[in-house]
């Protein structure tokens, strides 16, 4: 009998370390209302792959609305910077520029921190825009690229991603077509150092018909419309100390994530940036209208023309 119970003892220490490991915790930060109805839907989308992530393996997937984690302490509400620091990775759905959430206070040192320690950071859509003066540089360092205002563009175009790289992120994503407001003509690493383009288009010449101005057009990017220059509207970085980085500038319309491809790869990435092992198959999801339809924001619609 103490033969046997030797043996159960030695085959239990014999199962791979993996099988006990703790789940790897996924925060996903979505930002304050804006825009149309169906438009930066940030808290009902982030809701929405929490749910497709429901159940898969090795993941807990948390979110939290308004741009920040927080917490009440003496009846004010203030960040709960604790809520990051034990994330393996962090993604944020949210407007950019001056108001974007990570350049509130001291958010972006709070970032900083997680990345050193090696969690992953991804930005969705407006949230790969912090400001030229302010997160830039760590937007760059973190996740490999960021619109720049008079440099990047934000039109709406339909974006056909013929052909794939092979990736973690891509497996088992398709080919595939849709319109989106696709931010192009990046602020990329010098030199691309770690990091892969994963969508890759030819903006049509109609995204160039607006004007010069911070976000609409600038003579650079209008000449490399004009010689038809793939641009890179989803990237990965992997950083010298381990952490990784995504940049995804779809996102503007909430139907987007109805779009099976789209959203798997999304999904994919999210649980690559917590280096969890992404299926041959990639992250399988169904939506349905009714989870399109939950968790978007009351806002006013506007009156019609």
């Amino acid at each position: 009998m103490k033969f046997i119970t030797r043996l159960a003892l030695l085959a239990l220490f014999a199962l791979p370390l993996g099988l006990f490991a703790a789940d790897k915790k996924i925060v996903l930060i979505a930002g304050r209302p804006s825009h149309k109805p169906g438009e930066h839907e940030h808290r009902a989308g982030c809701l929405l792959l929490q749910k497709c992530l429901a159940g898969f393996p090795g993941v807990k997937v948390i979110v939290y609305d308004g741009g920040w984690p927080t917490k009440q302490v003496d009846g004010q509400v203030v960040d709960d910077d604790a809520a990051l620091a034990d994330a393996d990775a962090i993604v944020l759905y949210s407007d950019g520029a001056a108001s974007h959430p990570a350049l509130m206070g001291d958010r972006l040192n709070v970032i900083d921190r997680q990345m050193r320690r090696g969690a992953g950071f991804g930005a969705i859509h407006y949230a790969v825009e912090p400001t030229k003066e302010k997160g830039q540089a760590q937007f760059v360092e973190w996740i490999g690229g960021a619109f720049e205002v008079n440099w990047s563009v934000n039109p709406h175009w339909d974006g056909h991603f013929r052909q794939l790289p092979r990736h973690a992120i891509t497996r088992g994503v398709k080919p595939f077509s849709a319109r989106d407001e696709w931010y192009f003509n990046m602020r990329f690493r010098e030199g691309m150092k770690g990091v892969t383009p994963i969508l890759s288009a030819v903006p049509p010449a109609e995204t160039m018909t607006r004007g010069e101005g911070l976000r609409e057009g600038n003579p650079a990017v209008r000449e490399q419309v004009a010689k038809g220059m793939p641009q890179h509207v989803m990237w990965v970085a992997e950083n010298a100390n381990g952490s990784r980085g995504f940049g995804f500038t779809g996102g503007h319309f909430h139907t987007g994530w109805q779009q099976a491809d789209q959203r798997k790869l999304v999904l994919n990435a999210i649980v690559w940036l917590a280096k969890v092992e992404v299926p041959a198959n990639g992250v399988v999801s169904t939506v349905t209208d009714a989870d399109m339809a939950a968790n978007l924001d009351s806002k006013p619609t506007p009156p019609k023309k």
